[in-house]
């Protein structure tokens, strides 16, 4: 027999007996049930089995918008000169012409342009557009190497000629004109001066500029043409003794372009 049926025989007989009993009944049900006087039954707790999670992470803080740290104030470098071109480079491998060169176009502006700013500057590389080309004096001169002659003397005397005259010229010097005797040019032909191709030839024209408050000026031994523009072959002189730089006829002034001759 179960405890349960002992339970249900032990109502059935507190039913047949008489209120007196009822309390010794009572006490017996309690006793029956395993349950003392006054004790109140525990309840059972099963365990619940709880889905275990990771446990949440924070959320990260969100990134402080940060400026860029200002950067030290500079001062831009100056503007670096520049030379001008005379003419496109591929001119000095076409033929010569008859062309007497001008004074008064763009080409011309950028010859003095050039000059002026390698002889300001000290730096003769400036004036390699303005100076008479290596191509073109290839084809006129008449002797056995004219690249080496071109490369070993003309252009050799011209970058001393410009290191003379730099030492003449102060900072902040500006240039006035250029004065060139054009009455004095002539056509120097083939066969004349070593050539083997004619062209137009003009010397002694002078660089004016001022300095200090006070007008100033120098010679520019010889210009030749091609193909119809000027170039400068001799700043100093025509001919020297030696690898020295020279400045053809210094003056206060603008003084005087010539005289004629030469090739």
């Amino acid at each position: 027999m179960t405890g349960w049926d002992n339970v249900v025989g032990a109502v059935r007989a507190i039913r047949a007996v008489r209120p007196a009993q009822l309390a010794v009944a009572g006490a017996l049900l309690a006793a029956l049930a395993g349950c003392a006087p006054g004790a109140v039954p525990r309840a059972t707790v099963r365990p619940v089995n709880v889905a275990r999670t990771a446990p949440l992470k924070s959320a990260p803080a969100p990134a402080r918008a940060t400026s860029p740290a200002p950067s030290p104030a500079t001062t831009p470098p100056p503007a670096q000169p520049s030379a001008l071109p005379v003419a496109p480079a591929s001119v000095a491998a076409l033929p010569q012409t008859a062309a007497f060169p001008k004074t008064t176009n763009a080409a011309f502006a950028a010859e003095t342009h050039d000059i002026w700013l390698a002889v300001s500057t000290g730096n003769p590389d400036y004036a390699a557009p303005a100076f008479f080309p290596e191509k073109a004096y290839e084809q006129i001169k008449a002797i056995a190497d004219p690249q080496y002659d071109w490369q070993s003397r003309l252009w050799l005397d011209f970058t001393l000629d410009v290191a003379a005259a730099h030492k003449l010229v102060k900072p902040g010097a500006t240039l006035v004109r250029f004065e060139v005797p054009v009455q004095y040019a002539q056509w120097v032909g083939a066969g004349a001066c070593y050539n083997s191709v004619g062209y137009w030839h003009v010397p002694g024209s002078r660089l004016v500029y001022r300095q200090d408050g006070t007008t100033l000026s120098f010679g520019i031994a010889s210009f030749i043409s091609w193909r119809g523009d000027w170039y400068v072959v001799h700043l100093g002189a025509l001919t020297r003794g030696g690898a020295y730089g020279i400045v053809d006829d210094p003056e206060q002034g603008p003084g005087v372009p010539g005289p004629p001759g030469g090739c």
